[in-house]
């Protein structure tokens, strides 16, 4: 039985992360980090230049633009 009188506002000592554990931990920092560039430097680039617009000379040229019309 625990006594009363111990003090419960002690830290508990925790087992410092093994070596392959924080290898890990930097190899999914990096990766995320190198993902987080990817997607900002996708959006700016999309921001920076918009999509054209479709133009009425481009729906004119199809399989069969190279024949008159009658």
């Amino acid at each position: 039985m625990p006594s009363t009188l111990v003090s419960r506002t002690v830290p508990v000592l925790t087992r410092t992360p093994s070596y392959r554990q924080q290898a890990g931990r930097r190899r999914l920092a990096v990766l995320c980090a190198i993902m987080g560039l990817a997607i900002a430097s996708g959006v700016i680039g999309s921001l920076a230049h918009p999509q054209p617009k479709p133009t009425a000379v481009a729906e004119a040229n199809g399989p069969f633009s190279y024949f008159p019309a009658q």
